[in-house]
């Protein structure tokens, strides 16, 4: 009777071993499921503190894998500037990574967080990243191919870092230049920024033939999921005024600042960041009949929409004076994520009191928490949650230094050539005796590369590794030319000096955000002094580094040529390949350049519409006519001053177009 008791006990055994191998198999972590059916099966395991701490993201300074693991949190980031290191490496950077991921998945469902970064021209916080030029000038590209490999690269350089989320891109339209974050729009013309949203594909990789509309799609681990920012208006704010309220119809809002949000869904955006700003006074923040009712229901967006950094807290005024109900106005809207960023255990202990009491309904938490697996569920992030280094050699690599370089050339407006319509000054000749180079942003790294650069402000000098401007010029001239580099020259200096020619690179300090509002709108001291001192006594092309249209009528006719290079970032070459005749100017205006600050905000197609230089206005240089050369380079100043009055009376607009067509216009002959 013993061996029938042990063949009992064994098949009791066996049996026991065969239950537990059931439970252990989830369909969640079964990457062969339907995404809805891994959604739907997780989510019905979850506890409410784990469906909290998946809408809940956090700063990397208060991170760690203990506060991973305590609190179930779904989502870390870097502000700007937050580094684990001064100049990390890519080891540092996905070891820092790695070590929050592990701690995702210790919890009881491992579920793996996902790390977001503003990378918004390029992998921008990080050293020795390649920095694309600011949105602003990639407008004034037209090139929704050039916007593409552009997120192609980033996607690589951030992924290099172990980061798989990218904040980014801005599809703001600015419609006002004193807007502090004017730089981060493509354009005025909510047309020219649909277009550029093809850098969610680069970003993102491109979509399947048969996506279902408003599905986020992110193709692999060479590619992160994008945020398209900030929904929905913040271009639009009452003059132009960070945070502010814009004033719009109905018909302004869907038909001006809308449609690059229609495009940006339509390419799989994964997730959508609200604006702090007001549409009629209503908080964006607080917005359901736009958040939910228009971007989620009309719109058919099936990615996590999340907050902007503190964007909760703003929901009252001052910011955080009622948090309880921030919170519950903020997910009641529709907001998925909140960018806490510091305090998150306020934000759960609110979030899970106001579920408890039915205040926010848990279809809501529900409906929250599936859009963000959706998105971890689509990019693989549960198959692949760890970073390694397979990546770490596109960081700064050399094809995306050469595409930027690309970028800048393609970015360079030419707004005036020459005094006279038949004599054209640029391009420059790279044989020349002694080539005068001042301006404040002549050899700074960091005031080209402007805002949002390895800071948040971004910072002057050498903060990252690039090419300034003077250095570009000193390697693309002949061995036989010198290169006198003075950032503000004096009348002294000048009289004992014998110049070919000048270029003078002037603009706007670095800057972001409410910082950045302005309503002066005028080039950095001593910019307008370093102007008039050279060009009176040599002839002078003046590169304008700013990320907006800026004040220059009154200094326009003392100079012979005047060139908008935006915020061309770390690859200055640029510059110098367009200047000496390398490669043709090709950008048009994506923006009006106002006379006076006084017409503001003036876009257009406005009926008071009166500019220096219309949207869409662009020389090119004619390859027929010479440009300067040295010879002519010492003609008597009276002669030149008769010039330009007999072209300001002959002047005529030649192929006007409010497109992207090849313009005259007779502020290029001041």
């Amino acid at each position: 009777m013993v061996c029938p008791s042990i063949s009992w006990g064994c098949i009791l055994l066996l049996l026991c071993f065969a239950s537990m191998g059931d439970a252990e198999y989830m369909k969640y972590k079964d990457p062969k499921q339907p995404v809805n059916t891994r959604i739907k099966d997780l989510l019905g395991r979850m506890t409410l503190a784990e469906k909290i701490g998946q809408t809940t993201q956090i700063e990397r300074t208060v991170a760690s894998a203990d506060v991973m693991r305590k609190y179930f949190i779904g989502s870390i980031l870097s502000g700007g500037g937050s580094v684990p290191a001064p100049q990390a490496t890519p080891a540092v950077w996905v070891n820092m990574v790695n070590e929050f991921q592990k701690g995702a998945l210790s919890t009881r469902l491992g579920i793996p967080m996902i790390y977001g970064i503003d990378a918004v021209h390029g992998n921008n916080n990080v050293y020795n990243a390649t920095i694309f030029p600011h949105n602003v000038g990639l407008g004034a590209t037209r090139d929704p191919d050039l916007a593409r490999r552009i997120g192609e690269a980033t996607a690589l350089e951030v992924r290099a870092t172990g980061i798989p989320y990218a904040f980014a891109p801005c599809v703001a339209v600015c419609r006002d230049p004193r807007w502090g974050r004017c730089y981060e729009s493509y354009s005025e013309d909510h047309k020219i920024v649909q277009q550029m949203t093809d850098i969610i594909l680069g970003l993102q990789g491109e979509i399947p033939v048969n996506q279902t509309k408003g599905v986020p799609y992110v193709a692999g681990k060479d590619k992160v999921a994008a945020c398209a920012k900030h929904f929905v208006g913040d271009g639009g704010t009452h003059n132009g005024i960070n945070e502010n309220n814009t004033i719009v119809d109905e018909r302004g809002l869907l038909g001006i600042h809308m449609p690059p949000y229609y495009d940006s869904i339509i390419k799989g955006v994964a997730t959508v960041m609200v604006s702090y700003s007001s549409v009629n006074g209503a908080k964006m923040h607080a917005n359901h009949d736009l958040v939910t009712g228009y971007l989620k229901s009309k719109l058919h967006f099936r990615g996590f929409v999340i907050s902007d950094w503190l964007g909760i807290d703003r929901i009252t005024s001052p910011p955080a004076a009622n948090y309880t109900y921030s919170v519950q106005a903020g997910i009641n809207a529709g907001i998925d994520m909140v960018m806490v960023p510091f305090n998150f255990t306020r934000y759960i202990d609110d979030a899970t009191s106001l579920v408890n009491k039915s205040i926010i309904s848990m279809s809501r938490i529900d409906d929250a928490v599936s859009r963000i697996l959706r998105v971890k569920f689509t990019m693989g992030l549960f198959e692949n949650p760890l970073a390694d280094l397979s990546f770490a050699d596109q960081l700064g690599k050399k094809e995306h230094r050469e595409l930027a370089r690309e970028a800048v050339r393609k970015s360079l407006v030419l707004l005036k050539n020459g005094n006279s319509p038949n004599q054209q000054f640029l391009p420059l000749p790279k044989k020349a005796k002694r080539i005068l180079v001042a301006g404040s942003h002549a050899s700074n790294l960091g005031y080209q590369c402007g805002g949002w650069s390895i800071e948040w402000m971004g910072g002057s000098g050498d903060i990252t590794v690039g090419t300034t401007i003077l250095d570009a010029i000193k390697s693309t001239v002949g061995d036989s030319t010198s290169v006198v580099y003075s950032e503000n020259p004096d009348d002294s200096f000048m009289k004992k000096n014998d110049f070919s020619f000048a270029i003078i690179v002037v603009g706007e300090p670095p800057y972001a955000e409410t910082v950045g509002d302005n309503s002066d709108l005028t080039i950095l001291d001593p910019g307008p002094d370093t102007i008039r001192n050279i060009c009176s006594r040599v002839k002078c092309a003046v590169v304008i580094v700013s990320g907006r249209p800026v004040v220059i009528e009154p200094y326009l006719p003392l100079m012979e040529a005047l060139v908008a290079a935006w915020l061309p970032g770390t690859e200055g070459q640029g510059v110098a390949d367009v200047l000496f005749g390398d490669y043709g100017f090709t950008g048009k205006l994506s923006r009006t350049w106002f006379k006076s600050v006084d017409q503001l905000p003036m876009n257009v197609g406005d009926p008071h519409y009166d500019p220096l230089f219309p949207f869409g206005f662009g020389l090119t240089v004619n390859s027929s006519q010479p440009g300067f050369s040295e010879a002519r380079s010492h003609g008597d100043k009276k002669e030149i001053t008769v010039c330009v009055a007999l072209s300001l009376v002959l002047s005529v607009v030649l192929n006007f177009d409010l497109g992207i067509g090849i313009f005259q216009h007779g502020a290029a002959l001041l």
